[in-house]
């Protein structure tokens, strides 16, 4: 589905995939959408239409995509323990593919202006990056438990990793450890404030997210509501509101904590608030097309009734 950041409102869902759908992600600039499936396909949508632009297949479940930066690939993983690239300006051309994992792909992201992947798996520990052009593994991220999120900064600065109850941050570029805080359950996901990168927040088994200081790893929050473990934390691109999704069957938005008194003397936050703002106008307004199945609308709007 694809929903207004800010409201929370339903504008309309991307439908085709005949298996439950794993993974799914914007392009940096919200024209298109891709998604991976236990139906052993990764589709590319028109986001501003909904219409289903190519469906790649695969030969098991696909269970995490990634848009380059340029938005000119997709990458793919999943059960095959294949990194797959795909042009998306030759759709029908064959993929491209990197190595052989050790296990199960869980998750996948670009860094390094494209140069780089980014892959963990299921069943066993560690981050690998690699050579995008070379496809081999250039580092290892050893971690003890396998790592379930993994997420580039915005500013391409930091690596937020979590694995087992441990929250890791580690340098992009040098590829060290600069910090490792234990939580206090295990934890799914784990996101750093893309704005500042003074907090991050972190959900897992016990049902709540939890809001953490990145120097210091005190916990400064605690959002309740869930009624299932969190798998799934992320910051919306301002920083302003984050986003956690549970086992509960919902997505829950909160509002993050109003900024601080260095913020308020830096005389640019109202400005750059004002920017994402407009921003989200115009694409709300972009989206004004999307194709919305009529009955699915109404079953929506029963269903929000009925909760």
């Amino acid at each position: 589905m694809l929903r207004n950041g800010e409201t929370g409102d339903w504008i309309g869902t991307f439908e085709g995939h005949k298996g439950a759908v794993w993974s799914c992600c914007l392009d940096a600039n919200a024209l298109f959408s891709a998604s991976g499936s236990a139906d052993f396909t990764a589709k590319l949508w028109d986001a501003l239409t909904g219409d289903e632009k190519h469906s790649f297949e695969h030969k098991h479940i696909v269970r995490a995509c990634a848009f380059s930066e340029d938005t000119h690939l997709l990458l793919t993983g999943g059960f095959e323990k294949i990194l797959r690239i795909f042009d998306l300006n030759r759709p029908d051309a064959p993929p491209r593919e990197v190595g052989n994992s050790s296990g199960s792909i869980r998750t996948v992201a670009w860094l390094h202006g494209d140069q780089t992947i980014l892959s963990s798996c299921t069943d066993s520990g560690g981050v690998r990056l690699w050579d995008a052009r070379s496809g081999k593994i250039v580092q290892t991220l050893e971690t003890k438990s396998p790592v379930t999120s993994a997420e580039v900064s915005r500013d391409g600065r930091y690596i937020t990793t979590a694995d087992g109850s441990s929250v890791k941050f580690w340098d992009a570029n040098h590829f060290g450890l600069v910090k490792g805080y234990n939580m206090p359950c295990n934890t799914e996901s784990a996101s750093l404030e893309p704005k500042l990168g003074n907090i991050f927040i972190a959900g897992g088994e016990d049902m709540w997210v939890h809001v953490f200081d990145f120097h210091t790893g005190e916990q400064i929050g605690c959002n309740k509501g869930h009624h299932g473990p969190v798998h799934c934390v992320r910051f919306s691109p301002g920083g302003e509101s984050y986003a956690s999704g549970s086992e509960d069957g919902t997505i829950r938005i909160w509002q993050t904590n109003p900024p601080n008194h260095e913020e308020n003397h830096s005389g640019t936050g109202n400005a750059q608030t004002g920017k994402l703002k407009a921003s989200t106008d115009e694409v709300t307004r972009k989206i004004e097309g999307f194709h919305i199945n009529k009955e699915r609308k109404a079953e929506e709007k029963q269903k929000i009734a009925n909760a």
